[in-house]
């Protein structure tokens, strides 16, 4: 029996078809902080799809230079679920909530999920950026990122999109080639 849907009204105010309890998607887990490898490895140990995006930060102390992986998004695991089993997730030590809006989990579109992926995999230089919403838009057109839209920023000659995830509020930087850009609007 299919569970019915339901109108409920989005972050952005439009209206959005309730999600399906049976249907796996992504959803934002909201962690304690400096948690998010722990948790990540909770949901492993439990066969629990997930995403924990890194990027590698070298970091100076008193005597030496440090290699660490860091979480691209502070605070944050991605996990592919069906809301019906959104308590395996919840009662992970450290997760501290889904990220919902007017009481309800909000799911991370797909496209935001694989432009992630696609920054990571591709072997690009990626790294958390403050979060940025005005700007001249680009879109790439060749290479492995073709198709993602972000802002250019331009510093010390060098080229940066900036992606935007409006679910999270965060930004990363992505360096790119001009010549692969293509101006929006």
């Amino acid at each position: 029996m299919a569970t019915p849907a339901v109108n409920i009204t989005t972050h952005a105010g439009c209206p959005e078809r309730a999600p399906n309890f049976l249907e796996p998607l992504w959803y934002a887990v909201y962690t304690n902080a400096n948690h998010e490898k722990r948790v990540a490895q909770q949901l492993g140990q439990r066969s629990i799809e997930h995403l924990l995006p890194l990027y590698d930060s070298v970091r100076r102390w008193k005597d030496r230079r440090v290699r660490l992986q860091m979480p691209l998004f502070p605070g944050y695991v991605f996990v592919r679920f069906a809301l019906r089993d959104r308590l395996q997730v919840l009662q992970i030590p450290s997760v501290a909530r889904l990220v919902s809006f007017s009481g309800h989990p909000a799911p991370v579109p797909e496209g935001d999920i694989q432009s992630i992926q696609s920054c990571l995999n591709r072997g690009h230089n990626v790294e958390p950026f403050p979060y940025l919403q005005v700007g001249r838009r680009a879109r790439v057109r060749n290479g492995p990122l073709q198709g993602l839209e972000g802002v250019i920023l331009r510093r010390k000659n060098r080229t940066r999109l900036i992606l935007s995830f409006d679910l999270i509020m965060r930004s990363v930087a992505v360096e790119i080639d001009d010549v692969d850009l293509v101006p929006t609007r």
